[in-house]
């Protein structure tokens, strides 16, 4: 805490000196987006790994919150961390063992300097720290012995220079002065060089004797101002010679010379020139170096004969600015002079600039706006002068600028809005460069990505997607694929399909098709019918997982086409499973004579619905033909009484699909000119035994019935007046109305159409009754015979034909149709309780025949019964009549 303290009232010092920089700074950062701030430290070398520097956070006035939420850290160029900053603490701790002596040399004051970055809001705090001196070395002598030959001719006051100690510490702790043992020929001056730097001479107090004491050996000790106080020591051995009594003497006391750095091995330096007075080999002078650090032997060398100083080694002006040593000049008989040699190095732009990154952002939003800082970075040249001014610009034209808030900082900023759908990153190549001649330069190229924000809504590759269909799909089907692209990234550019919700015939959509929400297939949901509906028209909607998303629609139409999938239907003639339908062709028919026409149609489509009319079976191939178009039935040859009377056509309709597909349907012609020729071969008496006993059964309780009945009917007409029977009469003639019946048109879709004619039918019922089931239809002029399989009954329309019935009116018709029509009913009513798959389908005999034709009508067993009421009943009518008559006369 002491040592905190002592820092922090450096510190305050510090500032105090350096107000009107303070002041500078301040004015600085009022027009920086950069917050600053500069605090300086003083510790002494040698401080053990985790020693306190100073309380950071407490001298800047930060809280630790913002340390750490910012992400504190020191930033330095120097390759060794000497300092750590303890950002859960606030304190600055040292890291690394701090030799001031490797650290700086013989610079005083030493210090080193570092940056504290902050982020969010950006912060730059600049922290400086001297290293103060201890007196951890003492003073060392290059060499442990010293040898000298001095003539005894040597004159009093004769200066001779020793080697200098070197000691490492600086101030007081370093070199402070030297000693030498007693004795009594020499003394010892010392003397300061203009660095500071002090030397020693031995003088020569009394006359050397060689024959008394030919060798001397004495001790240079040189100690420094530390406590404790340390020392070093060096003999000095003197060899006596004989008389040499002038010395060289140099032309100058201090020589000047400048030169240039990275100058090449062997260049000329300057030349040192001494003269000696004595003749002989004690006039001949050579040049040496004084006692000189190592580290200029090898900068320098000299000639020994010559004086001539030149380049041995590297000349680096940013390591040393200046040389400055002495030279001596010694003669044979070992006396000498020493002159000083001052040579200035001159500096030349050697150096390129070097560019460091304090901070930089990566990836940044393409949302930032403008003037968004994006890394800070620090540019130095070691050069001096002009050599050291640095320009920095960023090379190309980009979305960035440069700006300077500080002495060799600069800070990276985007100039415009950015745009990552333009461009994803950006290669930011920054240019220092010095003003040297010629200039030097440096290249830093920073990478910077583009973070994307959800700014762009997907977009469908086409404004209306068209596809078809076949009808009768498997659900399922891919139909068609949607695609839709996002130019964001990421989630952003993540599309999902969406099927907009509509109705289509009264139906959701989502019935008739569904959307893949991640790859955009549409699949048809179920099997369409080209017959039931022919397009679906729907939108999908493509949005993006942004938040907020974004959408955009797209409309799909789907077109089905048609497929041949339904076969041809036969309207006419009508298939009925418990009946026969016959065309009636007279034998009088002629070549064209038109039979009947098969009318079909085919609900499908196009080519799909065209029919076409083939005769596939005949019984007689040569009388008939069926027309391809028109499905017309007519004669091919003259009919003849050879032509069998049952004709049985079957006529197929093919459709023109592929594959096409048919309908066959079964003609039944009649060649004949009256009824009676056509039924032996078109009557049916297939009958079970089941069916005849029930029947029986029928018939013998009707026969009771009806004779009651008879009677009670007979008593009644015979009371009843003329006026009342003549009520009947005209009742019994009575006659059905014609009712036309038209078969359904269809049409095609195309236009070609099935059925270009109109046929109608005409019904005749039984008389005097409004229930019956009697049919008989006409097409054209043609004649129709409908027969019921279970009788024989049979009813022809022929206008020319009379009718019993057309006679007047007699008991004996009222007495037959009254019977006959209750034995008919109860007939019918039997056989449809046993045909249950006919009861559609309700024929009967007709009612328009006399009374020997009534009698086909019937069974064999039934004639039999019946023939037994008919004798009865014609017994019973000739004494009616008889009566009548009388009661007429």
């Amino acid at each position: 805490m002491a040592l905190g303290a002592r820092a922090e009232t450096r510190c305050v010092k510090w500032r105090c000196g350096c107000g009107h920089v303070w002041r500078l700074l301040s004015l600085l950062l009022c027009f920086s987006p950069l917050v600053s701030g500069h605090i300086r430290y003083s510790i002494p070398e040698e401080m053990k790994k985790g020693s306190l520097i100073g309380n950071v956070a407490q001298d800047l006035g930060l809280d630790l919150k913002r340390l750490r939420s910012g992400r504190a850290r020191i930033v330095s160029g120097e390759s060794i961390q000497y300092t750590e900053l303890k950002a859960d603490k606030g304190t600055l701790v040292v890291n690394e063992r701090i030799d001031r002596e490797q650290l700086c040399g013989d610079v005083t004051p030493c210090s080193f300097s570092f940056e504290i970055i902050l982020e969010n809001p950006m912060e730059l705090h600049q922290v400086t720290v001297e290293i103060t001196d201890i007196n951890d070395h003492s003073p060392v002598f290059k060499r442990n012995k010293i040898n000298f030959d001095i003539s005894e001719s040597a004159v009093i006051g004769a200066g001779f220079s020793l080697i200098s100690a070197e000691d490492q510490d600086v101030g007081v702790n370093g070199l402070k002065e030297y000693f030498l043992t007693e004795n009594e020929n020499f003394i010892l001056k010392q003397n300061s060089n203009a660095d500071g730097k002090k030397y020693a001479e031995m003088v020569l107090q009394k006359p050397l004797d060689r024959e008394t004491n030919p060798f001397l050996s004495l001790k240079l000790i040189a100690v420094d101002g530390g406590t404790p106080q340390r020392s070093g020591t060096v003999n000095i051995d003197i060899t006596v010679l004989d008389a040499n009594d002038n010395a060289p003497v140099f032309n100058q006391s201090v020589y000047k010379a400048t030169v240039l750095e990275n100058s090449p091995k062997d260049t000329y330096v300057i030349t040192v020139n001494a003269s000696d007075a004595d003749h002989g080999s004690n006039g001949v002078v050579t040049y040496h170096f004084s006692e000189i650090d190592s580290s200029l032997l090898n900068v320098f060398t000299i000639n020994e004969e010559t004086g001539i100083i030149s380049i041995k080694g590297s000349i680096d002006y940013e390591k040393d600015k200046k040389y400055e040593f002495r030279i001596d000049a010694k003669d044979q008989g070992g006396l000498r002079d020493s002159s000083k040699v001052i040579i200035e190095v001159t500096d030349v732009n050697d150096n390129a600039p070097t560019i460091s990154v304090m901070s930089f952002t990566s990836p940044v939003s393409e949302d930032s706006p403008p003037g968004t800082t994006i890394g800070i970075i620090n540019v130095k040249d070691l050069d001096s002068g002009d050599n050291g001014q640095v320009n920095c610009k960023i090379e190309e034209n980009s979305p960035f600028k440069i700006k300077s808030n500080l002495r060799n900082y600069y800070t990276l900023v985007t100039d415009t809005v950015l745009d990552r759908e333009g461009v994803s990153d950006y290669n930011i190549t920054v240019v220092a460069t010095d003003s040297g001649l010629p200039p030097l330069s440096v290249r830093r190229t920073f990478h910077l990505k583009v973070s994307d924000v959800n700014d762009n809504a997907p977009v469908f590759l086409q404004s209306v997607y068209n596809t078809f269909i076949t009808e009768n799909n498997s659900p399922g089907l891919s139909v068609l694929t949607l695609r839709a692209k996002d130019p964001d990234e990421n989630q952003n550019a993540r599309v999902s399909y969406i099927l907009e919700e509509t109705n289509v015939g009264g139906s959701p959509i989502s019935d008739f098709v569904s959307v893949n929400a991640e790859s955009g297939v549409v699949h048809a949901v179920r099997s369409f019918d080209y017959e039931q509906i022919k397009e679906l028209l729907f939108v999908v909607k493509a949005q993006d997982g942004g938040s907020p998303p974004l959408s955009s629609n797209v409309t799909v139409k789907i077109l089905i086409q048609d497929q041949n999938d339904n076969p041809p239907q036969v309207l006419y003639p009508v298939q009925t499973g418990g009946s026969v339908v016959a065309e009636m062709v007279p034998r009088s028919a002629d070549v064209g004579y038109l039979v009947t026409k098969v009318v079909a149609v085919d609900v499908d489509s196009g080519q799909n619905a065209w029919l076409s009319y083939k005769l596939q079976k005949a019984t007689d191939r040569a009388l008939f033909e069926v027309g391809l178009q028109n499905g017309e039935i007519r004669t091919i040859r003259q009919v003849s009484d050879k032509d069998a009377v049952k004709q049985r056509l079957t006529v197929i309709v093919e459709d023109n699909g592929q594959p096409s597909r048919s309908a066959t349907v079964i003609v039944n012609v009649a060649v004949a000119d009256s009824f009676p020729e056509v039924l032996s071969e078109f009557t049916d008496f297939t009958h079970d035994k089941e069916y005849k006993d029930n029947l029986t059964f029928y018939l013998v309780l009707a026969l009771a019935v009806v004779s009651f009945l008879f009677i009670t009917c007979l008593v009644v007409i015979i009371s009843v007046k003329i006026y009342r029977w003549r009520q009947s009469r005209i009742l019994y003639q009575s006659k059905l109305p014609v009712i036309p019946y038209y078969p359904p048109r269809y049409s095609d879709t195309l236009g070609t159409g099935t059925l270009p004619h109109v046929y109608n039918y005409e019904v005749c019922r039984t008389t005097d009754s409004r229930k019956s089931d009697c049919k008989f239809g006409r097409a054209g002029s043609q004649n129709v015979l409908i027969m019921e399989p279970s009788s024989t009954g049979t009813m022809q329309r022929i206008q020319s034909d009379r009718n019993i019935l057309d006679e007047p009116d007699s008991p004996l018709e009222v007495s037959c149709v009254l019977i006959f029509f209750f034995f008919y009913h109860l007939k019918k009513y039997t056989y449809n309780q046993n045909q249950n798959q006919n009861q559609n389908h309700l024929y009967s005999p007709s009612v328009c025949c006399t009374h020997e034709e009534f009698n086909c009508a019937l069974s064999n067993s039934e004639n039999k019964i019946f023939s037994t009421i008919n004798n009865q009943l014609e017994k019973m009518i000739i004494s009616i009549n008889i009566s009548i008559n009388i009661n007429s006369s």
